[in-house]
């Protein structure tokens, strides 16, 4: 294990939870060339660590990044192809915020030997974990499912139109796991009332979700992108709010707790 990269708590489930977007450092060397606002990482899947500590509990691995999304985003695809053809899309290594700005002072955004490098150092052990980690719960289990989680802010024109439903669930239009699971977690989450949702719309499963999700050979990946309104403050500090968390924490649960009791 790279402790220096990722953390990687093993469960004794099928379930492996990833939450590729939660880290917040940034080496010195790219700090410096970056303009003053994104020192604070405002992009950052804030406080999922947090929201999702109780997986643990219920026997479901954990792994978590260390670095930021602006060091390189662990959720694109190594080529640099982007996510979302026709729309603004951020890059591997990001040179905007999620509202369009610049995130580099002027000339200094990675070059394609420097994206090469952040791959090698960043990208590619975060990966290579993710599918030791999956092929070994495939071969205790019979199968394994990767839950990729994910927030984001309420409201990004810069990103999409208008307002973003409560919860996202994606699942690359069904492709990156059986239709059985995935009609068992959208369950879930319609016959709920106090989130608005979306199966497979704005957000339908980014790189991770996409490129692990091989439900015919006994791997199942979903994402889920929730809005930080239902669970933090959207405004600086983005802070944890307790009791909107508290709010959707059961919601939560059942989804783990579905993926974790699913057999194919």
């Amino acid at each position: 294990m790279n402790d220096a990269i990722y953390a990687l708590e093993r469960g004794t489930t099928p379930l492996l939870v990833s939450l590729p977007h939660t880290g917040t450092r940034i080496p010195p060397q790219i700090g410096a060339r970056l303009l003053p606002r994104a020192l604070q990482c405002e992009d950052t899947d804030w406080h999922l660590d947090k929201l999702y500590a109780f997986v643990a509990g219920l026997g479901a691995g954990l792994i978590v990044p260390r670095h930021s999304r602006y060091v390189v985003d662990l959720n694109r695809p190594s080529d640099n192809q982007p996510m979302y053809a026709g729309a603004n899309n951020t890059e591997l290594c990001p040179t905007r915020f999620f509202s369009g700005e610049m995130l580099y002072r002027e000339g200094q955004a990675p070059g394609e030997a420097e994206v090469r490098e952040r791959v090698a150092a960043y990208w590619q052990p975060y990966h290579d974990a993710l599918r030791a980690e999956l092929d070994r719960l495939r071969a205790a289990h019979g199968h394994a499912v990767l839950f990729d989680g994910h927030s984001i802010k309420s409201e990004l024109p810069w990103l999409f139109d208008g307002k973003l439903p409560d919860l996202n669930l994606g699942t690359a239009g069904g492709a990156a796991c059986a239709p059985a699971l995935r009609d068992a977690l959208a369950a879930v989450l319609q016959r709920q009332r106090r989130f608005t949702v979306a199966i497979d719309g704005r957000f339908k499963g980014g790189h991770i979700t996409r490129h692990f999700g091989r439900p015919g050979d006994g791997i199942h990946a979903v994402q889920l992108e929730q809005c930080w309104s239902s669970y933090m403050d959207e405004a600086p500090p983005w802070a944890w709010d307790a009791a909107r968390a508290a709010g959707v924490q059961p919601l939560l649960h059942e989804l783990v707790r579905t993926m974790i009791a699913w057999r194919p």
